[in-house]
């Protein structure tokens, strides 16, 4: 594969898919952005009935082989209207808001329209709020503030925001030095680019599988269903294509591609992941296997489900994963190289 051709796709197609807005439950951008580049590609993509993106890349006949990513990302609805004309939030997914505090936001109105703001502390001046250090930082003490005039529930309401409304959180996106992309949302966007190219390179021909192999881009993987239904028929293996968690006592980094030994839900199939290891060596990547206490993946959701796969979880090491998140393109060259190879075997 020329990596020339293939990183560029790589980080060409994060970039797009970064700086579309889908937080949980709002995802219909993303879905026709896939779709628009599976079908460039000359696959025949497919949604379920959720609006989760299928696809499948070959035509080889036996067991298959399902690949997932997810596209949903961390964000905000609105609770309700304040008095003052502000909002009070609610959060999409499970991330701590200081993470979110001072971010550039947009409220989008279930008529279209799409108004910005800012989330942060309801008194965040330091010259006006003593206790601002030490508040915590929850849905009581935390606020959208709107870029508008509105100084009440009336004149806010008169945007036509109300209950409901999804808020999408800034992503500023930035392709650093190095090689290092800055973002919000790499987890799990970072590894749906890295899906894109593997589609791309199936269709060239640069990867083959003596199996059939399908892709899945799910859409609620933040709370827990992403996964949960509408594969299709005939699948035995499962790879979530998810994010690395990089930290002090893992030995995966933002080079890597993490392979997941165990998360919260339990071990991964011990088979199946041993021959991602195996592939991994003989093909001299840079790898880690790890064990994420605090982590859960879509391969959770389709096995609580019943389906009755054996289940591995790999991608790109992530740092500050579900803040302002950092990936580099190592990291995501090796997820491309571990799947080809990998698919190559079998």
């Amino acid at each position: 594969m020329d990596k020339n051709l293939y990183l560029p796709m790589i980080t060409d197609a994060l970039r797009e898919l970064a700086q579309t807005p889908s937080p949980t439950g709002m995802t219909h951008l993303a879905e026709k952005l896939l779709m628009d580049k599976l079908a460039a590609l000359g696959l025949s993509p497919w949604q379920s009935q959720k609006g989760a993106v299928f696809c499948k890349l070959n035509e080889a006949q036996g067991e298959g082989i399902l690949l997932s990513a997810h596209i949903d990302t961390l964000g905000l609805m609105v609770r309700a209207i304040k008095p003052n004309g502000r909002l009070r939030i609610t959060q999409l997914g499970g991330y701590p808001l200081q993470y979110a505090e001072q971010e550039n936001v947009t409220v989008f109105t279930r008529s279209g329209k799409e108004i910005p703001g800012t989330l942060r502390m309801n008194q965040p001046a330091v010259h006006a709020n003593k206790e601002l250090r030490t508040l915590e930082r929850t849905d009581e003490n935390m606020e959208v503030v709107l870029d508008m005039r509105t100084l009440s529930a009336e004149d806010t309401q008169k945007l036509g925001i109300c209950a409901g409304d999804f808020i999408a959180l800034d992503p500023r996106f930035v392709q650093s030095g190095e090689g290092f992309i800055k973002s919000r949302h790499m987890d799990d966007k970072a590894s749906a680019a890295v899906l894109v190219a593997l589609a791309a390179a199936f269709g060239k021909g640069e990867i083959s599988c003596g199996r059939p192999v399908y892709i899945l881009f799910t859409n609620y993987e933040e709370v827990g269903h992403g996964a949960a239904s509408g594969h299709p028929q005939g699948i035995t293996d499962m790879i979530a294509v998810d994010m690395g968690v990089v930290g002090d006592d893992l030995s995966t980094d933002e080079y890597k591609v993490s392979i997941c030994a165990k998360d919260s839900g339990g071990p991964y199939n011990r088979g199946l992941t041993n021959a991602l290891v195996e592939t991994a060596q003989q093909d001299n990547l840079q790898y880690a296997v790890d064990i994420y206490p605090y982590y859960g993946s879509d391969t959770s959701a389709a096995l609580s489900a019943g389906c009755d796969y054996r289940h591995a979880l790999i991608g790109p090491g992530v740092a500050a994963s579900h803040g302002y998140e950092r990936v580099h393109e190592d990291g995501l060259w090796n997820t491309l190289l571990l799947l080809k190879g990998y698919l190559g075997k079998v």
